[in-house]
């Protein structure tokens, strides 16, 4: 596979925006395995091959398990998951896939598990990651040249941040 274009160097100015929404999220209080695990789900199921190999690598860098990555696809038929962990993965597969609304069923089974700013902010996180899959998705970002903290490294030389 060849990537058709360089998003990247060709609208950095939109980039930056993404990349902004990112640093928001890393510090939003949201747990970051919760998030790897929203942004690996959204990517599962928008067949996102980048984006999966990105974030199942950033997930294990974290500490994630093997088999909780590997079961994620099936999250509902296995006890790996915490009922909070749950209730994101059921969100993130009703924003991704929206068919015109997000099941009040859905809101429900999450509420109780996210205040409302969390909630916010984890439907940001969806949001994003349905943004970045599109976009690797269009232009044919090709797998497996991502290594972890190429994330954090991106986001500064954008930003203009310093990477710790």
């Amino acid at each position: 596979m060849e990537p058709r274009l360089n998003y990247v160097k060709l609208s950095p100015e939109p980039l930056k925006a993404m990349y902004g929404i990112e640093t928001y999220l890393r510090g939003c209080g949201l747990e970051h395995s919760l998030l790897e695990l929203v942004k690996t789900r959204a990517s599962q199921i928008n067949e996102c091959a980048f984006c999966l190999d990105m974030h199942t690598q950033d997930a294990r860098a974290a500490g994630e398990t093997e088999q909780r990555l590997y079961a994620l696809n099936a999250w509902r038929e296995t006890p790996f998951y915490t009922p909070r962990e749950r209730a994101a993965l059921a969100w993130t597969e009703a924003v991704t896939q929206l068919n015109g609304h997000v099941p009040d069923a859905v809101y429900d089974e999450v509420r109780p598990h996210f205040t409302e700013k969390e909630l916010a902010d984890l439907t940001w996180a969806v949001v994003a990651i349905n943004g970045w899959n599109r976009l690797a998705i269009s232009f044919r970002t090709v797998p497996g040249t991502y290594k972890p903290l190429m994330r954090a490294q991106m986001t500064a030389q954008i930003t203009g941040a310093t990477v710790n």
